[in-house]
């Protein structure tokens, strides 16, 4: 495991099905270290495995710790979240801001960990003393109801933005653009083989055609190899119809 990774810990969960899916959502975004302090049905949790959908990995890691000082033992900076204010004197901070603190903490080689609560009450305000930062994301005052992974989510997702994860390197690069000078080349071939086929008529507005050609080329963008697709078919549709026959 990554040890400059975010550690996810879920205090008294409390349904093994929450768990699983907390494990999803983490390894969505890259994250496998989950830290459980007494989960109330014990682990593991036979309704955990189908809710996670694949993220095994983090299930067949998990640790179990009896309290929150045994699970957060190891960490240096720790991030309570809740949706409830708190009368306590501690930073508050959105996900955005938290994955960013974490993402500087990593660099100086300080663990991270995202603490949630159980799911129909939260984080106790005991809890939240072990913590340094108060996590809140802004919702509808009227309506501050999330669940236990939809919660995971928003607080992977954030710290994965910043993170070479495999779901963004993994992305196939873009074609390099065309050169100019593969353009010219393309438009040239096009304008002889349009030529051949006395398409500019009548000849006194070739010059008008030509220029209404090669900018609806150039604004469309296109990349290198594009540019050699199209002179291929250009090619192609040039040949005499019996050239194949040979």
């Amino acid at each position: 495991m990554d040890a400059m990774k975010p550690v996810i810990i879920l205090v008294r969960p409390q349904l093994g099905q929450n768990i699983g899916k907390a494990a999803r959502a983490m390894y969505n975004f890259g994250l496998t270290e989950m830290r459980l302090v007494a989960p109330r049905d014990g682990w593991p949790n036979p309704d955990a495995g189908p809710s996670a959908s694949g993220a095994d990995v983090v299930l067949d890691n998990a640790q179990v710790f009896e309290t929150l000082d045994e699970a957060v033992g190891d960490l240096h900076h720790v991030f309570a979240t809740t949706v409830r204010p708190r009368d306590m004197e501690k930073p508050v901070v959105t996900p955005e801001q938290a994955a960013k603190s974490i993402h500087d903490n990593a660099a100086k080689n300080e663990r991270s960990g995202f603490m949630f609560g159980p799911e129909r009450s939260g984080l106790a305000n005991d809890d939240i003393l072990l913590a340094d930062t108060v996590l809140t994301v802004p919702v509808n005052p009227e309506f501050g109801s999330l669940n236990l992974a939809q919660a995971v989510v928003l607080a992977a997702y954030e710290w994965s933005k910043l993170s070479d994860i495999v779901g963004i390197s993994g992305i196939k690069e873009k074609d390099p653009a065309a050169t100019k000078a593969a353009l010219i080349g393309f438009f040239e071939q096009l304008e002889d083989a349009l030529d051949k086929k006395r398409h500019f008529h009548p000849i006194q507005r070739r010059s008008a055609m030509v220029t209404s050609l090669r900018n609806m080329f150039q604004s469309a963008g296109f990349s290198s190899q594009q540019i050699q697709t199209l002179r291929g078919v250009i090619k192609s549709l040039s040949r005499p119809d019996n050239s194949f026959d040979k």
